[in-house]
Parts: C-alpha cells; structure tokens; sequence
C-alpha cells in the first residue's frame, strides 16, 4: 500500500505508517548509525546528530549536501530538510515491536517528487527486510513497481497544481 497523499492549504503532505516487528532501539539504528544507514540508503549519512545539526547527502560527483535537520528526540523523531521538502521519522514502542511513521511534506508536486516518494517507499521495504533478515533481490525492480503507483496516484494533483 502506498503512502496517504493530502493536499494541504500550503503543499501536500505523504504519510507511509509502517508496524515493525523489531524494538524502536533497533529501528532507530537504522536512522542513525552511518554503518546501517549505509545498507539501505547509501547516499545519505548522518553528520551531527541532534536539531540544527545535519545530514549529509552524497552527490555522487565528489561533492556533498548538507541537509539542517529540523527536530530530532532520541528513538524517537528524525526530520531534516529534503532539499527544500521536509522528511520525518517517527518511531513509536508497541508491544511486538514499534510503529514507523514515514512523513514527507512538499510544496510542489514534479516528476523528482514522485520518483522521491517511490524511493523513500523502497527505503521503508528495505529498513525492514534487513531488519527481518529478508534481502530484496533488486531494489531497481522494486522502485519502478512503486514509481507507477505513486505516479497513478499523484496523476490527479498534479493536475490540480
């Protein structure tokens, strides 16, 4: 199932809930911990972890981005800016396991936002197949999968915009 999509007042906002059977301790590893955070998203690193400092982004062209992160509460809330959108996840303790709440808010809808939304999709799917210990066999099979569906669904908005 794909992300909720709402248009706001100001924007649009995309919310993916996801409930992982591994305690928030290891979920927010994940998030945080360069040598895990490598696994699923291998651009992205964190650089200071609190709020007002950074994660960092690797443009693959020997130069690196600087993303402010915006709210951060230990095991509990990530967000950073997305150039110029904001990400946020939040982790909630459940009994057989935590909640992972996915959250991205942006202005404008464009083809880099839907390919975004795809991609975080996949970064969710793989947070928790390696977690679980289930590798998915080709993360490029699986994005064009979620690309189309997030393309079906935002076809309507990006009308509206």
């Amino acid at each position: 199932m794909i992300a909720t999509i709402q248009q706001l007042e100001q924007g649009y906002v995309a919310c993916n809930k996801r409930q992982i059977k591994h305690s928030v301790q290891d979920v927010w590893a994940m998030l945080t911990d360069n040598t895990k955070l490598e696994k699923w998203f291998q651009e992205l690193r964190v650089g200071e972890l609190r709020e007002g400092g950074f994660m960092q982004f690797d443009m693959s062209n020997g130069k690196f981005e600087q993303l402010e992160i915006l709210a951060y509460a230990v095991h509990s809330v990530l967000e950073f800016d997305w150039f110029g959108d904001i990400v946020r996840f939040e982790l909630q303790s459940e009994q057989e396991g935590c909640l992972l709440i996915f959250v991205e808010n942006f202005s404008v809808i464009t083809d880099q936002t839907i390919k975004d939304l795809a991609g975080w999709h996949v970064c969710l799917n793989v947070i928790e197949s390696l977690l679980d210990d289930k590798p998915i066999d080709s993360r490029k099979e699986e994005w064009k999968k979620w690309h189309e569906k997030y393309e079906q669904a935002m076809q309507p908005l990006k009308v509206a915009d």
